[in-house]
């Protein structure tokens, strides 16, 4: 089974969730999300799971006020987190197999 990749660029990634090009870019300069490609912000690509962490960092940003420092750390246990439940899920359909 084949997945399809969802992608966007930088420029419609700033137009479609309102957000400056300097925002974004805090956002790559702490590691929260990273482009699939592209060497500058001219070609960056980005897909849909890495909008998805742009957007939750931009969200403890602002609403909590916490700095980029704080929002990266957060968002890298997050990550975790997330995968960390869906190896527990998948651990639990193989024990449910028995």
């Amino acid at each position: 089974m084949s997945e399809t990749l969802l992608i966007i660029s930088f420029e419609e990634l700033c137009h479609i969730e309102q957000l400056s090009k300097d925002m974004i870019i805090e956002v790559i300069d702490y590691g929260i999300a990273e482009p699939v490609s592209g060497d500058n912000t001219r070609n960056w690509v980005f897909d849909t799971n890495s909008v998805r962490w742009v957007k939750k960092a931009i969200t403890l940003y602002s609403q909590l006020e916490l700095d980029w420092v704080a929002v990266g750390m957060i968002v890298e246990l997050l990550k975790q987190k997330e995968k960390l439940t869906e190896e527990n899920e998948n651990l639990q359909r193989r024990l449910m197999r028995f």
